[in-house]
């Protein structure tokens, strides 16, 4: 979907832009029109065809060079800037999706902000699921490399992140599927941090990077050694 809304804004701009000094059909009738032994209606006929059909070309070819030059430009903001995606499950309510299945929030993906791989405690990021390469999840990020997380379903109790790693878990424990099934996540296969709820309109808000307090990261090995609250 965004890239047929990117695709085209910057596709109408050129053909626009390239097709404003073209006579246009309305024009070609006026200054075509008859005068008396000038010309015959046959001949006027043929004149008034050859310039349609050279303005046709030109439409044609204009819009042929806003195609090849919008797509380029679609596809590498869109990979590299921003786009927008509809947020599907319950794994982030009520952060996301608060109404269930009744509606899916539109949230805006900030590519650019992690180009990087600069994530912050409590971010909301999009990343492909580290079990199903074609799919991308939306989780929180709890917990950055050296930290120490206590885990909610683990196999191990407590799990220090490693280098070029980050703990994600979705908001609604208990119906995610994150860190807690699958460890730490690879710093590579982040994709976006989600910014903003776009839609639908009653919902638009900037999505704040917050962090409940039972899900920092443990401060010392001690505590780990010893069991923390």
């Amino acid at each position: 979907m965004c890239v047929h809304v990117a695709l085209w804004h910057v596709l109408f701009y050129y053909v626009q832009e390239k097709l404003y000094p073209f006579t246009f059909p309305g024009e070609l009738e006026k200054s075509c029109a008859p005068t008396l032994g000038s010309f015959s209606f046959l001949s006027l006929y043929q004149s008034g065809m050859a310039q349609s059909q050279g303005w046709v070309k030109r439409y044609f070819k204009a819009f042929c060079k806003g195609f090849f030059v919008a797509v380029p430009v679609a596809v590498t903001f869109l990979d590299q800037v921003a786009c927008v995606a509809r947020v599907e499950g319950a794994s982030m309510q009520p952060s996301l999706n608060p109404g269930g299945s009744q509606s899916s929030d539109v949230v805006l993906l900030n590519h650019w902000k992690v180009r990087n791989f600069e994530v912050q405690r409590g971010d909301i990021v999009s990343l492909v699921s580290p079990k199903n390469p074609e799919q991308k999840i939306i989780k929180r990020v709890i917990a950055l490399e050296g930290d120490i997380v206590k885990t909610m379903g683990h196999k191990n109790r407590y799990v220090k992140v490693p280098r070029g790693h980050i703990w994600v878990e979705g908001d609604h424990h208990g119906h995610s599927f994150d860190s807690n099934s699958f460890g730490p996540v690879s710093l590579g296969l982040l994709h976006a941090h989600a910014t903003h709820i776009l839609w639908p309109p009653e919902r638009w808000q900037k999505l704040e990077s917050v962090l409940p307090p039972e899900r920092l990261p443990v401060q010392t090995e001690e505590e780990c050694l010893h069991g923390s609250p």
